[in-house]
């Protein structure tokens, strides 16, 4: 399938504006070029556990700001192309008429298009996942890329994430498998909630669970989660499901293992209470640091004992026993 690829060439300043008038517009999808952040990414580095940043990052040093969509190549995708253009020469206009703050400047507001076929460009962010160690032991590798283990007690997760999910190295994923290797036990049923990819899912099944369950809400999630699965030869023992937590889940696990946000790991508190066997684990992630105590308080409230609380950068992750 073919696409319209378009470009709007702005400055740091115009980005927000642009981003804010194809929301506007019902574009989405959009993929922002800005130098700033290249800025950001190195006087972080230090804090992260990087030796290396791709050369093609560091590029993006030099390039003009930008902000870059798709929209069909039809009839009706070139209207709507029309409309933004204009649109964009309003926004210049407003810096004509003097209406922006004192030495702030959208730069040049050009708009270029070019048709691409989908191939050309769906596939462009895999340049950037390559084979990372996560744990001791689990290290996430893309399906496309050869991986030589390390040491022989490595376990290798191989993931087609598709451009939905994450590539399952960010901080809140990797604080969950630390937490997973170190508590979970050969044997253990698992439930995955809100299992995304499956990275989770396949984690527990090659560190010795029993059983193990990935549900989620969202129904595109389900499939790349069963491919996933199969690409690690994982089908037979672990089952992925669309559904809901709250909703008719007839399961008890050893091991939760949530991946969520803080507000939800508090929402669900009770029902994943009612999914553990007796003195089985909750292992949630995805919690800002400053919201740590809030989320540690209703657990406790909830009749979960706090057994360790791991940090990583802005994030933590909670490993937590039943008790009542």
């Amino acid at each position: 399938m073919k696409y319209i690829e378009a470009t709007i060439y702005t400055s740091i300043y115009g980005i927000e504006p642009v981003t804010e008038l194809l929301d506007s517009m019902d574009v989405t999808g959009v993929v922002i070029e800005n130098p700033e952040d290249v800025d950001q990414l190195m006087e972080k580095k230090n804090s992260y556990d990087w030796d290396y940043v791709a050369p093609s990052v560091l590029s993006l040093r030099d390039r003009e700001p930008n902000v870059r969509f798709y929209l069909e190549d039809s009839k009706e995708g070139y209207k709507k192309l029309e409309e933004i253009r204009i649109r964009t020469m309003m926004l210049k206009g407003q810096e004509y008429e003097g209406n922006l703050p004192a030495g702030q400047t959208l730069g040049r507001m050009y708009l270029e298009e070019v048709v691409v076929d989908d191939a050309d460009w769906k596939d462009n962010w895999k340049e950037y996942f390559k084979a990372a160690r996560v744990t001791e032991r689990l290290v996430i590798k893309p399906s496309w890329e050869h991986y030589e283990p390390e040491n022989p007690e490595d376990l290798i997760i191989e993931i087609d994430p598709g451009m939905a999910f994450g590539t399952g190295t960010h901080a809140t994923t990797s604080l969950c498998l630390k937490l997973t290797e170190k508590y979970l036990k050969p044997g253990d049923a698992v439930l995955d909630v809100g299992c995304g990819s499956g990275i989770l899912s396949i984690a527990a099944a090659l560190l010795g669970a029993g059983k193990v369950l990935g549900v989620d809400i969202d129904p595109v999630a389900v499939p790349i989660a069963l491919e996933n699965t199969a690409l690690n030869g994982l089908s037979d023992r672990i089952e992925i499901r669309e559904g809901d937590l709250t909703k008719g889940l007839d399961f008890k696990g050893d091991l939760v293992l949530g991946n969520l946000m803080a507000d939800l790991v508090m929402m669900l508190s009770d029902d994943v209470a009612g999914h553990l066997k007796e003195e089985g684990l909750f292992i949630s992630s995805g919690i800002l640091t400053e919201k740590k105590d809030q989320v540690v308080n209703h657990m406790e409230s909830r009749g979960f004992e706090i057994l360790e609380v791991l940090e990583q950068d802005e994030w933590c992750a909670i490993a937590a026993k039943m008790i009542k």
